[in-house]
């Protein structure tokens, strides 16, 4: 039987995924910690207290920030990012993730052919079919990894560049025209059209800097502010939650 088409444990849990997460479909560490042994998000942390703790700065300069050369190339299986190292690009995997009723290219186990996406930024429901129409869904990095260049990333080692990159908590697959609308604005510019996802949006922001060292500008940090008054209680995501963790 192809584990890849199997969702039970996912499916099991992803009513609880805004409020407990899962760690049955964990590929990483349960205490958060990234596969390089640096700390990640606490299990159980509250997204305010994170956003608290975090330090507050204006963005630094852009210069310097070359995507290719700084987080290495795109998709790379070959980081310290959890799940990597399993065979399989990070695109797939995060398309295998993300979407449902999903077909795989020939013989594939691996190449993501179709499915469904509930998109969480539009609340739509997209058809992915790799092709011409492909990027209908594109992978988001939840923190632009421009945005994460100016909030203190340009200071991490090459390593941990390249598992930001392709790390599943900064990754979502999303409707293409949403995810060109963002760009690389942070959450003092941009949120998500879906106004019931914005609680998890910014909480999984406030994880990836938390777990990277990322800081946000006063205007981020008032807009995260706002929309966490809405759901003072959301979690804060992990690497073993639902929804984050790549299925086995």
């Amino acid at each position: 039987m192809n584990s890849r088409t199997i969702r039970t444990a996912a499916a099991a849990c992803v009513l609880l995924a805004s409020l407990t997460g899962c760690a049955a479909v964990n590929r990483g560490n349960a205490s958060g910690s990234s596969k390089d042994g640096s700390p990640g998000p606490a299990a159980g942390a509250e997204a305010r207290t994170a956003l608290a703790a975090l330090p507050v700065k204006d963005n630094a300069s852009t210069t310097g920030y070359d995507r290719s050369d700084k987080f290495g190339p795109a998709w790379s299986d070959s980081t310290a990012a959890p799940g990597a190292r399993n065979s399989c690009d990070t695109r797939n995997d995060i398309l295998h993730r993300d979407l449902t009723a999903l077909t795989y290219k020939g013989t594939s186990t691996c190449v993501v052919a179709a499915g469904t996406l509930g998109d969480p930024y539009t609340a739509s429901t997209i058809r992915f079919e790799r092709g011409p129409n492909s990027s209908e869904v594109e992978i988001d990095h939840v923190v632009a990894l421009s945005a994460s260049w100016r909030s203190g990333a340009a200071r991490l080692s090459q390593k941990r560049r390249e598992a930001l990159a392709n790390d599943p908590l900064n990754l979502l697959a999303v409707s293409g025209p949403a995810n060109r609308q963002k760009s690389d604005r942070d959450a003092a510019t941009w949120l998500p059209a879906n106004k019931d996802y914005r609680c998890r949006y910014v909480a999984r922001q406030i994880a990836v800097k938390t777990k990277y060292g990322l800081w946000v500008t006063p205007a981020e940090r008032d807009a995260m502010t706002k929309v966490l008054s809405t759901c003072p209680a959301q979690p804060l995501p992990t690497d073993a939650s639902s929804g984050v963790a790549l299925p086995k």
